[in-house]
């Protein structure tokens, strides 16, 4: 076969571009310095990410949609906890874990743009969970002091708090389950 694509030589420039996770490296130059750019930075960089990765914690909305697709659904009227699988009744799970459920839906809701922001008021809370609501308001309580849940007082003129899941929230509610389905 021909091919009548001229082949580069040294003084041909080369633009390179890398993104590994949040890190990025434009490289422009020959193909020597180029390659030798590249490999300078990821031999610099990616045991950095790789290091920085163990010990970060964050959840994309894919992930959350893969971590909790079987206990919450985005519905028309809003973020609902439903539960898809026989072991996870409702009545097996605790009044704790229904709230920080509603409010990882809220998150999802969130970042899918179903809904404008993911804090949820305590009587919002109280209507969707169905739950009691000095049970909704100690439970938040308790969320709110393990750093599992942010409780925002900074709301607009007679609304009250919002509350929204934290990301060792998530994390507390996923062990939780995790130990659950081993067990």
């Amino acid at each position: 076969m021909f091919n009548n694509t001229p082949r580069p030589d040294s003084t041909t420039n080369v633009i390179v571009s890398i993104t590994v996770g949040e890190v990025k490296g434009q490289f422009n130059g020959s193909r020597e310095s180029v390659l030798t750019s590249v490999i300078n930075f990821m031999t610099k960089q990616v045991p950095t990410i790789d290091l920085a990765r163990k010990i970060s914690l964050s959840y994309a909305v894919t992930e959350l949609i893969d971590l909790f697709s079987n206990f919450i659904k985005v519905t028309p009227e809003g973020p609902r906890v439903m539960l898809e699988h026989e072991e996870f009744e409702m009545k097996k799970l605790s009044d704790k874990e229904i709230v920080a459920l509603h409010l990882v839906a809220a998150r999802i809701a969130k970042d899918l743009g179903k809904v404008p922001n993911e804090g949820r008021q305590l009587s919002e809370i109280q209507f969707v969970t169905t739950l009691n609501p000095k049970s909704v308001s100690s439970r938040l309580s308790e969320l709110v002091k393990a750093g599992h849940v942010l409780r925002d007082s900074t709301a607009n003129g007679n609304e009250s708090s919002s509350y929204k899941i934290t990301t060792s929230g998530i994390h507390w509610l996923n062990s939780v389950f995790a130990k659950r389905m081993k067990g």
